[in-house]
């Protein structure tokens, strides 16, 4: 599924016209962005929590030619599924 068929299921879904949806999605998605930003975390109950969490700056191989390369430390986005959204997958 991509954004476009997601945003028909939920207009179908909430029987809103695709534009309300497609809206109601960008908001989605530009909050979480701005609150993981700025260091916060976003949890919906029962569906999941993403976070943000610090990966060290590391050795790391190239893999063509095997010389070693310095990886930058850098911030990554973590999602850590809900048990009602896991229990509902498997």
């Amino acid at each position: 599924m991509n954004k476009s068929d997601l945003v028909d299921a939920m207009a179908s879904d909430a029987g809103i016209t695709k534009a309300a949806a497609k809206s109601a999605l960008d908001s989605l998605t530009a909050n979480v962005t701005s609150t993981l930003k700025k260091g916060g975390k976003v949890s919906l109950v029962g569906w999941g929590t993403w976070s943000i969490s610090n990966r060290a700056a590391r050795t790391g191989r190239n893999p063509q030619t095997g010389a070693a390369i310095q990886i930058k430390a850098k911030n990554v986005v973590k999602f850590k599924a809900g048990a009602g959204f896991s229990n509902s997958v498997n």
